[in-house]
């Protein structure tokens, strides 16, 4: 048992859609049963921007942000994004949340595996890839 990942915004969306495929859908079920969910504040926030959610949504996009573990913005990950930012062409948010996986030493799992790919030092697993 431990925190050992961090959720990306796509990765959240996915899971709460029930969207993933079938190996996909078992490897996060089985991270569930050994952690809490982790974001960051970024993906905490991108969840509450959903503009097209529905009442429906926003009580099971509420309920799984309560239940999850949430990363706040301090002072360690806004020099990590810093840092990320001077060295790559990464939107804001993504250097964020990467440089949140970095700080607490999680691999990020995302979908979005190119804009974060020549991170060096980002753990990076697709859920989508996964083949069991």
């Amino acid at each position: 048992m431990g925190i050992k990942y961090l959720w990306d915004t796509n990765t959240v969306i996915y899971y709460l859609q029930q969207q993933f495929p079938t190996a996909a859908e078992k490897f996060i079920d089985d991270l569930l049963n050994e952690d809490l969910p982790t974001i960051s504040v970024i993906t905490e926030i991108e969840l509450l921007c959903w503009k097209t959610a529905t009442e429906k949504d926003l009580n099971v996009l509420n309920g799984f942000i309560s239940n999850a573990l949430v990363i706040e913005l301090e002072q360690a990950i806004k020099l990590k994004t810093a840092e990320i930012r001077k060295v790559h062409r990464i939107k804001l948010p993504d250097a964020i949340i990467a440089a949140t996986a970095m700080v607490y030493g999680l691999a990020l799992l995302t979908r979005n595996i190119e804009d974060f790919k020549n991170i060096t030092g980002l753990d990076i697993i697709s859920p989508w890839e996964i083949r069991k």
